[in-house]
C-alpha cells in the first residue's frame, strides 16, 4: 500500500485517546503552522480510497487516502456533486439531499442512482417517521411531508409551512443559513433547525418565526413552535436512542476577546479587541441536548472551553462548558446572563463546522455501536485550519462522551483538502455512509468484514 509522506508521518506520532480534557493532541504533535489532518486521532491508519471505473475524476484523478481504524476500508460509492444530508430508507436505499439543483436522490448499495423527488426549493435534511411510513423534507421555505411505500414518496403535503429563507421579503435575499434540516421525535413531533441570517444578529431572535432557534410542530400537528433558542446554526439534528434532540452547531467568527485583561503579551486590556490567536479556538461549537425551553445564548452568550477562561495558550475541556458573555452584544451581562445558562454537554473545538448529525442505533461494531456520528465540514478561518472529518461520540447513561475521529484525512498539513464530509450516518449492513459536497461523491466506510 502507498502511503503518502504526511501521513506516514502521523503514524508515527504518539497518539492519545480522546478525552475531554487537554489540548487537541495531533494539534500539538504537528510543528510550526503545520495543519492538523484529524481533529482527535485514535489508532487510525490510512487507506487507499477505492474508486470504481468512471468515478476517476477530480479529485479522484490522482490517489487519494484517509484516516480510519484499522482494517476498515473506504470505498466511493457514487458520484453525487454537492451532496447534503442523507436518510436510509426502510427499504434500504440511501436517501440524499441536493439542495442546489433541488432533488433528493436515491442511492442503492452498490451506487446506482435514481430521482426521487424533483423541483423542490432547496431540500435539504431528511428524516422518517418512527413507523416509516412518512418522509419528512426540510426545505429552506417549509417542511414537506410524504407517504412512503415501496420505494416511493407520494401525497406531498406541507406541515411546517412560512419558514424563512433568501426569497422572505423582509430580508431581501439576505440569508447565509437558509438550509434546514429536521428529526422526529419517538412521539411523532417534527423538530426543524432554522439557521441565523448570518455571524451575530440579535433581531434573528425577534423575528416571526424566531430564527436561530429549533422550532417543534406537536405529533397533533399544527403551528411549529420554539423549543430551542439561541442556536445559531444547528444544522446537525438529530434523535437519540432515548428520544431525546441533539443539535451540533455552527458557532459564530471573530468572535472579541471577553475578559478585561492582557491576552498573551499584550501590554494592555484586550477587552472587546478580536485577536485572531483567541478566535482560531474560540468559542467552542456546541453538541447539545434540547430541552422544552432551551437556550444556548447566541448570540449574547459563547462557550468558553478553557480551562484556565481567558489565559493564552490554556488547555481546553470541551464536556459540560460554560457560557462567556459575549464583549460585543453583551458585555457585562446586561443582556443575558450567561452563566445562568445550562453549560453544553459536549462540543467540538472551534470552527469545526459540524453539520449532519445522526446516531449509530447498534449497527456498527463496538466500539462504535451506541453513539453519535457527525460530519465535520472544517474552518474557513482558523490557523491552522480545522480539519474536516467524520466525528464519533460514544453514548454512555444518556449522554455523549469526548470526541474521538472516526475518518480523517481529509486535509494535508498545508491545510490543502481534497473533501469536506457533510453527514455521515450508519447503514444496515453495518458499514458508514459519508456524503461530500466538496468532492462531490458519497463514500462506504466499511469495519473489517462488512
Amino acid at each position: 500500500m502507498r502511503i503518502a509522506p504526511w501521513l506516514a508521518a502521523l503514524v508515527t506520532l504518539p497518539l492519545l485517546a480522546a478525552c475531554g480534557t487537554g489540548p487537541n493532541p495531533v494539534t500539538n504533535a504537528l510543528s510550526g503552522a503545520e495543519a492538523p489532518v484529524a481533529a482527535a486521532g485514535a489508532d487510525l491508519v490510512p487507506v487507499t480510497v477505492s474508486v470504481p471505473p468512471g468515478a476517476a475524476t477530480a479529485p479522484f484523478d490522482e490517489p487519494r487516502e484517509a484516516l480510519v481504524p484499522a482494517g476498515w476500508t473506504v470505498s466511493v460509492l457514487a458520484r453525487v456533486p454537492n451532496a447534503r444530508l442523507a436518510v436510509w430508507t426502510p427499504d434500504g436505499e440511501l436517501l440524499v439531499s441536493v439542495p442546489d439543483d433541488g432533488r433528493v436522490l436515491a442511492l442503492s448499495r452498490t451506487g446506482e442512482q435514481r430521482p426521487l423527488l424533483d423541483g423542490l426549493t432547496q431540500p435539504h435534511g431528511l428524516a422518517f417517521s418512527p413507523d416509516g411510513g412518512t418522509l419528512y423534507v426540510a426545505e429552506s421555505n417549509q417542511v414537506s411531508a410524504y407517504a412512503w411505500a415501496r420505494g416511493a414518496a407520494t401525497g406531498r403535503r406541507v406541515v411546517v409551512p412560512g419558514l424563512p429563507d433568501a426569497n422572505s421579503p423582509d430580508l431581501r435575499g439576505a440569508y447565509g443559513h437558509e438550509l434546514k434540516s429536521v428529526t422526529v421525535g419517538p412521539d411523532g413531533a417534527v423538530y426543524v433547525s432554522v439557521g441565523s441570517t448570518g455571524n451575530i444578529s440579535v433581531a434573528d431572535r425577534d423575528a416571526t418565526p424566531p430564527r436561530a432557534s429549533i422550532l417543534r410542530m406537536p405529533p397533533t400537528g399544527g403551528p411549529a413552535a420554539p423549543f430551542a433558542t439561541g442556536v445559531r446554526n444547528g444544522t446537525g439534528l438529530a434523535t437519540a436512542p432515548d428520544g431525546s434532540v441533539w443539535t451540533a452547531v455552527n458557532g459564530r467568527d471573530n468572535v472579541p476577546y471577553p475578559y478585561d485583561r492582557p491576552y498573551g503579551d499584550a501590554g494592555a486590556s484586550s477587552f472587546g479587541k478580536v485577536v485572531d490567536a483567541y478566535v482560531t479556538d474560540h468559542p467552542a461549537e456546541p453538541l447539545a441536548r434540547l430541552t422544552p425551553g432551551r437556550e444556548l445564548g447566541w448570540p449574547f452568550c459563547n462557550p468558553d472551553p478553557d480551562t484556565d477562561p481567558g489565559v493564552a495558550g490554556s488547555a481546553q475541556d470541551f464536556a459540560d462548558v460554560g457560557l462567556v458573555a459575549d464583549a460585543e452584544l453583551n458585555p457585562g451581562g446586561r443582556a443575558m446572563d450567561c452563566a445562568a445558562l445550562t453549560p453544553v454537554e459536549q462540543s467540538f473545538p472551534a470552527h469545526s463546522a459540524p453539520l449532519g448529525l445522526s446516531f449509530t442505533d447498534g449497527v456498527l461494531p463496538a466500539p462504535y455501536a451506541a453513539g453519535a456520528l457527525a460530519g465535520v465540514h472544517g474552518s474557513w478561518n482558523a490557523d491552522p485550519p480545522r480539519a474536516p472529518e467524520v466525528s464519533f461520540f460514544p453514548w454512555r447513561d444518556g449522554t455523549l462522551g469526548a470526541q474521538q475521529t472516526l475518518v480523517g484525512g481529509f486535509q494535508d498539513p498545508s491545510g490543502a483538502r481534497w473533501g469536506r464530509p457533510v453527514a455521515a450516518v450508519a447503514g444496515p449492513d453495518g458499514a458508514v455512509y459519508v456524503t461530500d459536497d466538496d468532492a462531490g461523491a458519497v463514500y462506504r466506510v466499511a469495519p473489517p468484514g462488512r
